[in-house]
């Protein structure tokens, strides 16, 4: 079964003949048959699995999806020494310090309180990481004036909490501490 050599002239003919009465050669589509079995019956299967199997084992010689250890290890060798200089160059850099932009609103227990006074009691805390900016006097009513000061903080050697603790133990003065602004730097 098959239309012999499509080659020669003899199985075109055949191959011809064959479809004089037919639009296809046979089957459904998407059906996988093997090659022989196509055609007309009575008609011997002239192709042959030999030079097919002799492709098939020049194909083996060539590996294309296989690896070489030697480029392997050449490329492992290389993402060790990238790695080794990435690293290196990150070690230069100094790490990144958390600050903070605070605002605080210190509230005096009346209007006869000095706030000049409570101004300089507030500078005078001095921690490692603390710096103190600028301050102004706004009023509140009634002729009370709060001290709005602000300060730079490093957030891993200062906190509000500390902060708070401080500015109020200065208890002639200071009635109560808000924190008005935290800004992230």
């Amino acid at each position: 079964m098959g239309f012999g050599d499509l080659k020669s002239s003899s199985g075109l003919k055949v191959l011809n003949d064959f479809l004089t009465d037919r639009s296809f050669i046979e089957g459904l589509p998407g059906v996988k048959k093997p090659l022989g079995q196509y055609g007309p019956t009575g008609v011997a299967d002239t192709t042959s699995s030999g030079p097919a199997a002799s492709k098939d084992e020049d194909d083996d010689d060539i590996d294309l999806f296989g690896s070489d250890e030697e480029e392997d290890t050449e490329a492992a060798k290389l993402k060790e020494q990238r790695l080794a200089e990435y690293a290196a160059k990150k070690a230069k850099k100094p790490a990144l310090i958390a600050k903070s932009s605070i605002l605080l609103d210190v509230k005096p227990w009346d209007d006869e309180t000095d706030m000049a006074k409570l101004e300089e009691c507030v500078r005078s805390i001095q921690m490692d990481g603390l710096v103190w900016g600028q301050s102004k006097l706004v009023p509140v009513g009634y002729g009370i004036k709060k001290l709005q000061i602000s300060c730079v903080v490093e957030d891993d050697k200062v906190g509000t909490d500390i902060l708070e603790e401080q500015i109020t133990a200065f208890e002639d003065y200071v009635q109560s501490m808000d924190v008005a602004a935290f800004n992230k730097i």
